[in-house]
């Protein structure tokens, strides 16, 4: 069966160009159209679409608004189109924060390198945003908590999984546990690392938010985000967080609870000695997939810290972050990856995975808590 959108936007032309792309692929289907936020709201009610495609700047309701009224409502994946301007970054993190999924360009032309790969992306952005639909749905009775669920298969010992339910699995009868305590391996480190891409930023600001300003190590980011969006994210984390947060700058020198977010379209490394590391922020390369590239970052970190790394792997499409964490498991360092079902897009995390390289599988949510459990400070 197909996948069945909604085109949302104020352009009759847009609305017709994605329409035409989405069609273009036998397993997509749009099934309906809206020009505002309103006439949206209630057609994500009557025709309960897989997936919503949303403008962000329309008459009468605009996307963000939108996209509370749906999430509320008839909670959709949703994929936003904004602009690759400053303000239209800001409103694109707001998006986020309201419940969508990912983002594109409005011109997505822009981060491909022809038309048939800017097709190809937008395709693909809707069909693996349609994974997560089962897991928006409104559940029809009282689930259990997401502690509990979390809890609902035991530790293993080669790996450590704690997976969160769908709330639609659940019901008033599955026995309530105490959430499962972490323990510390005992190991000692002086740099983390997450490299994340799809679902990145709101993953990344539920975990960024709950580390303490006495953090202990300096922290690199990798979000696959364009270059206009990286400072407006740096900006929004460091107002919420208590750590700092920036992006990054050719010659920073790392230092104790500052996250260091790597610049769209460029790419960051690492250099110096462990203790007395530094950032190197290069051209992007016009070979690479990737601007800012995970296996890029993480692979530095390897050559520079060697097994003092604490390093995740975040939700995210393909497989970016695998080679870079497969060089740091070989130097000893630690890799974790986010779970299956708290991930928008299981990708990158499932690449790390299946080859056998993170130790440990961790939901969302408890991630920072894992965190803190690893350094010392809960």
């Amino acid at each position: 069966m197909a996948v069945k959108v909604l085109v949302v936007d104020d352009s009759s032309f847009f609305r017709r160009r994605v329409s035409e792309i989405i069609n273009a692929d036998p397993r997509l289907e749009v099934i309906g159209d809206a020009v505002n936020g309103k006439e949206a709201v209630e057609k994500a009610r009557t025709l309960k679409p897989d997936v919503i495609t949303m403008d962000i700047e329309m008459p009468v309701m605009d996307g963000i608004t939108a996209v509370r009224e749906i999430m509320k409502t008839n909670p959709t994946p949703i994929l936003m189109f904004s602009s690759l301007t400053h303000e239209g970054a800001k409103a694109t993190l707001d998006a986020l924060d309201a419940g969508a999924l990912d983002f594109l360009p409005k011109k997505f032309e822009d981060i491909a390198r022809n038309k048939d790969e800017a097709v190809s992306l937008l395709q693909k952005r809707v069909g693996e945003l349609a994974r997560k639909r089962l897991f928006m749905r409104v559940p029809a009775r009282p689930a259990v908590s997401t502690a509990t669920a979390a809890t609902s298969r035991p530790l293993t010992t080669a790996r450590t999984t704690l997976s969160t339910a769908s709330a639609t699995t659940q019901t008033r009868s599955a026995p309530a546990r105490p959430a499962a305590r972490f323990k510390a391996t005992g190991k000692s480190y002086q740099l983390m690392a997450i490299g994340t891409s799809t679902g990145g930023p709101v993953a990344l600001q539920k975990i960024l938010t709950q580390l303490p300003a006495n953090f202990p190590y300096p922290i690199v980011l990798v979000q696959h985000m364009p270059a206009t969006f990286t400072a407006a994210f740096a900006a929004r984390l460091n107002n919420l967080c208590k750590i700092s947060v920036k992006e990054a700058e050719d010659g920073d020198v790392l230092r104790a609870g500052t996250a260091y977010l790597a610049p769209g379209g460029k790419q960051m490394m690492l250099e110096g000695r462990p203790g007395n590391g530094r950032l190197r922020i290069i051209d992007g390369g016009d070979r690479m997939n990737y601007k800012p590239c995970v296996d890029v970052t993480f692979g530095s970190a390897a050559k520079v810290y060697h097994d003092k790394v604490l390093s995740m792997i975040l939700t995210g499409m393909g497989a970016d972050g695998r080679d870079g964490s497969r060089m740091l498991k070989s130097a000893g360092a630690t890799v974790w990856a986010q779970d299956e079902e708290s991930c928008v897009v299981y990708g990158m995390p499932q690449a790390v995975a299946k080859a056998g390289i993170s130790s440990e599988d961790l939901p969302l949510d408890r991630i920072a808590e894992r965190i803190l459990i690893e350094v010392g400070l809960a």
